[in-house]
């Protein structure tokens, strides 16, 4: 035996990371489901079904290809390194480069050889070449810095079509009678009910666990979705939970499907002209600019960045993010409800309205990230430290967006259908009928505005909050507001 290669449930490819140079004559693979993993956290069910499964998955079909297989449950990843070890002494231990600061950490200390992370389009390094570069580490300078680097949707130096993203072309809001695609729905199999089994889950069959069910996903994706993306990307419907979005962020997080072959199924449709531009370059953007760009930050900002708090918040997780039914906000009961049921939620309700309640509530940042990442699928933990610290609740001082994230009924109410029905009016701020989020995007503002007197991008902002009229009495009901919705009233 040559080598151990070490594939973490995040590494499932056999074509890139460590695997690449995988010799099925004299290399055995080490899987290890760890006790640590499983109940280290109060992880969403439906999200470690996804994870074990497959793993469990990617195993067997190792398996079948005639690869030697060590799929270990021990207490922790490096009890289960250390098994595997014990079987096969004096045997180098291989794998790529962790997702997380603590898996570097762990890994190194026990000696493991690492290798280039290529399940990014972009390496570590190259990332910290070009923020080295920048004065401000914009991520759309990032974008059109991969768009060049990349070639990708340009003709010789220029963007195809003369502009660098639809940005305005895609904020429609919800649709009235529009006819939504349904999305798959995927086949449970003897691996998967054995996982269920032991996690006593009954999963739903919105999530492929295996490779050929992942680019199932992605050929119905780019079929039946693709062209509607772009104008209904920041929209959101209380009777459609996914709209037109890939769902393919679990299988690219999880190694199922690699970003190249995403962006390459994308590109020929709309080379076929089976999609718009501003639907194709809406989905390119997210996979080589945001979804890079997050990877690099992670890495770039450094481990502490996790505990920024800059603006001070420090209210505990509110009831309603642990219970759907703990609020009679329309938006927020409906959005937790889709992730107490599938672990999802599409970009939109992630930022505007969750990420958004727990800014304008003063919601502890930390606590507010431990949740997301135990909730949904596809939350690693590069993913959620920036998108959740810098980009949901503003916590880092600017350091990644130029101004938060902010927003009330107005924009929930222009963007969705949530408000009609609710008990709330999104046009009034006090009241006992006034919308939560109008009351307490304005107190957010009335509490803050020194922090942000000095930003520009918020000083139309600063100079509404100076003309309210009503503030003495908005700053009452904001306290009324914070008061129910930590007692799960409002």
């Amino acid at each position: 035996m040559s080598r151990i290669i070490y594939v973490p449930f995040d590494h499932l490819n056999i074509n890139f990371g460590a695997l690449k140079s995988l010799n099925p004559a004299t290399d055995v693979v080490a899987l290890v489901e760890s006790q640590r993993m499983l109940t280290g956290r109060d992880w969403h069910p439906e999200r470690l079904f996804f994870m074990v499964s497959s793993a469990r998955h990617f195993a067997q079909e190792l398996r079948q290809q005639g690869i030697a297989v060590e799929y270990v449950q021990a207490p922790t990843t490096l009890d289960g390194l250390r098994e595997v070890r014990t079987k096969y002494p004096n045997v180098p231990l291989v794998a790529a480069e962790p997702s997380s600061f603590r898996q570097m950490q762990d890994l190194v200390g026990f000696g493991v050889e690492l290798v280039e992370n290529d399940l990014f389009l972009t390496s570590r390094t190259l990332f910290a070449q070009w923020a080295s570069s920048q004065k401000s580490l914009l991520m759309e300078n990032f974008y059109r810095a991969q768009r060049k680097r990349l070639d990708i949707l340009m003709e010789g130096t220029e963007p195809t079509g003369g502009r660098w993203n639809y940005d305005q072309d895609n904020r429609l809001p919800p649709p009235k009678n529009y006819d939504w695609a349904p999305y798959l729905q995927h086949a449970r199999d003897e691996i998967d009910m054995q996982v269920a089994r032991e996690l006593s889950h009954s999963p739903t069959t919105t999530w492929a666990t295996t490779r050929s069910g992942a680019l199932m996903q992605l050929n119905y994706f780019v079929d039946k979705h693709l062209h509607g993306f772009g104008p209904y990307e920041d929209a959101m419907s209380a009777d459609n939970w996914a709209m037109h979005h890939s769902l393919l962020s679990p299988y690219i997080n999880n190694g199922l499907l690699h970003p190249s072959e995403v962006l390459e199924s994308v590109l020929r449709a709309y080379s076929a002209g089976a999609a718009p531009i501003q639907s194709v370059e809406a989905f390119v953007r997210q996979i080589i600019g945001w979804r890079e760009y997050v990877n690099g930050m992670y890495w770039h900002l450094g481990e502490s960045y996790r505990e920024e708090n800059q603006l001070n918040a420090n209210r505990p997780l509110l009831p309603l993010f642990k219970d759907s039914r703990a609020t009679q906000m329309h938006c927020v009961s409906s959005v937790v409800a889709d992730v107490e049921q599938r672990a999802w939620a599409h970009h939109i309700p992630r930022l505007m309205v969750l990420s958004n309640l727990a800014l304008v509530t003063g919601t502890s940042p930390q606590e507010f990230l431990d949740w997301m990442r135990e909730s949904f699928i596809d939350a690693a933990e590069w993913v959620m430290v920036p998108n959740v610290i810098g980009m949901g609740v503003h916590a880092d001082g600017g350091r990644m967006m130029t101004k938060p994230y902010a927003a009330g009924g107005a924009y929930i109410n222009r963007m969705s259908h949530y408000c009609k029905g609710c008990i709330y009016n999104p046009k009034l701020r006090v009241g006992e009928t006034a919308c939560p989020f109008t009351t307490l995007y304005w107190d957010f503002l009335d509490r803050h505005r020194e922090s942000f007197a000095g930003n520009h991008r918020m000083s139309q902002q600063l100079h509404g909050l100076g003309k309210l009229s009503d503030l003495p009495e908005l700053r009452i009901r904001a306290r009324e507001v914070l008061d129910g919705l930590s007692a799960g009233e409002i």
